[in-house]
């Protein structure tokens, strides 16, 4: 069972108001809320949408049945965004609006970080903390991305934010809380359960914290509540084991200088010197304790600190040591990692004196974050973006009647069909679209609109031949198909099918994406 619904504070510091923000500092939150959302809207829609935007929105399209089976068969990672996108879509299809989605997520992060930063340490490092992630560059490059990482990372937030208002005041709410928001995040995304881990890492001791309830109680509490989220995760946790890791087999193994990089982006940066600033200060957050962080002594002050450094580091290790034996280390999966970078931060620019430094020295780290802003607006922190937007368009503008498409692999038809249906004005991948609009799609093809089974899969020597036999001209979209002097085996094959019957042939490249037209004459 939970906790009890009543106890009294066991750490010295304000008492549990019974909401997220107190009456004095609302007003400042509710600005850097509206600040922070400005933010997030301004250019939403400039840049175009990649691959990974596309999949998930054609993913949200498909009706029920198609879409459950694609989630168990392949695609139970991020479930919870595909299902509340699946909602959001019915409001708007617009570029806009969809990318939008991912801003209201970000948007509750901020008072969430607010939360967990007052509720550890105080309400001015919670403002601090707060207008940092306002002004987090990496937190909005994913704002402005129709994927499930500003979901991901409110839902960590909020899952730390249980956990130690429940060490503060273990009240049943807090309990609840806590298993609710571990268990959506691990939905949102699997790597949220390194945060568990690192959790129950920090947790280690924490009877001696000065509970009102005995260590015992808990640390059977504690013990319960890891076995729900681990009961609530045992669909997803299924499905890893089904699965292994083929679905993220792409990722590259890291170096040191991936891992500099991903901390060099928590900080919002587009270069090294707001990481410094930020190192600094989260460095004097911790002098104080710093000669017992590994000591088994215990106090809250010393305890605050030791775990958002096991959130910050531990997640990162383990990803990093275990991509010796299998790459599962990527930047943008570690996004859950931001609140312990700014909330050292605060802790530690919440020291300085007088209040005048304190604001020179924000307001230098909030201009530097300016610039990391500004990087983001007109590029992107890493390079996945690819160009199948305009490979699309190229396609759909010089197609002609009788013409046939054909993706290299299944999973290139996801980004074409999302383009294709904003030149029809509505939904291409459901099977009512009888609209004739751009070549007749050959391959991946299950039925009259997308099914679960053309997310997969390539073209076999016998089809393609069959292909050219039947049509004038072929179009071939083709993406990660290896490097130009060493193809993958469908390009192989195709380069060399196609042009015995259709010996015609014009290649076009654009960022990550190739298109080609095979024609008799």
């Amino acid at each position: 069972m939970p906790p009890s619904q009543t106890a009294k504070p066991n750490v010295a510091g304000s008492a549990p108001e019974g909401r997220l923000l107190d009456r004095a500092p609302a007003a400042a939150v509710v600005i850097l809320v509206i600040a922070g959302v400005a933010v997030r809207l301004h250019c939403l829609a400039c840049k175009p949408f990649w691959f990974d935007e596309s999949f998930s929105v054609e993913m949200a399209r498909m009706d029920w049945r198609n879409f459950l089976h694609l989630l168990w068969w392949r695609e139970a990672n991020m479930s919870l965004y595909y299902v509340l996108l699946k909602a959001w879509l019915h409001f708007g299809q617009g570029q806009f609006f969809i990318r939008s989605l991912s801003v209201v997520f970000s948007a509750a992060t901020l008072p969430a970080v607010y939360w967990l930063a007052r509720t550890l340490y105080s309400r001015r490092v919670g403002l601090i903390a707060a207008a940092l992630f306002a002004a987090n560059a990496y937190s909005l490059r994913y704002a402005q991305e129709a994927r499930s990482y500003a979901l991901f990372l409110l839902l960590a937030t909020l899952s730390s934010g249980f956990l130690v208002a429940w060490l503060r005041w273990p009240a049943r709410r807090n309990w609840w809380g806590y298993v609710l928001a571990s268990a959506l995040a691990a939905y949102a995304h699997f790597y949220a359960l390194l945060l568990v881990a690192a959790q129950g890492l920090a947790m280690a001791g924490v009877g001696a914290l000065g509970a009102t309830n005995p260590p015992e109680l808990r640390t059977g509490e504690l013990r319960r509540a890891w076995i729900a989220i681990g009961v609530a995760v045992l669909p997803l946790l299924i499905f890893v084991g089904k699965t292994g890791a083929g679905p993220i087999k792409w990722i590259p193994r890291p170096g040191a200088r991936d891992v500099f990089q991903l901390y060099e982006n928590l900080a919002g940066a587009a270069n090294w010197p707001l990481l410094a600033l930020l190192a600094c200060a989260g460095v004097a957050a911790i002098v104080p304790h710093a000669a017992s962080l590994l000591t088994r002594s215990q106090s809250w002050e010393l305890w605050r600190s030791r775990f958002l450094l096991i959130w910050l580091l531990f997640p990162v290790a383990v990803t990093v040591v275990l991509s010796f034996a299998r790459p599962v280390f990527l930047a943008r999966y570690m996004i859950f990692c931001l609140p312990p970078v700014l909330i050292l931060a605060a802790a530690g620019l919440a020291r300085l004196k007088p209040w005048w430094m304190l604001v020179l020295v924000l307001g230098g780290a909030l201009v530097l974050s300016a610039q990391g802003i500004s990087y983001v607006y007109g590029r992107d922190f890493d390079d996945q973006r690819d160009a199948s937007g305009a490979a699309s368009d190229f396609i759909l503008d010089r197609s002609a009647a009788g013409d046939g498409i054909i993706f290299h692999i299944a999973e290139t038809r996801i980004p074409y069909e999302f383009f294709r249906s904003l030149r029809a004005g509505r939904n291409t991948a459901s099977p009512e679209f009888s609209g004739r609009l751009g070549p007749e799609i050959l391959f991946p093809r299950h039925g009259p609109g997308l099914d679960y089974r053309d997310f997969t899969g390539k073209p076999t020597e016998q089809f393609l031949r069959d292909a050219a036999r039947s049509h004038n001209r072929l179009w071939v979209m083709l993406m990660h198909n290896g490097r130009a002097d060493q193809p993958d085996s469908t390009t192989v094959t195709l380069s060399r099918v196609l042009p015995e019957y259709l010996p015609q042939v014009q290649s076009w490249h654009f960022a990550k994406v190739e298109v080609r037209l095979y024609s008799s004459q």
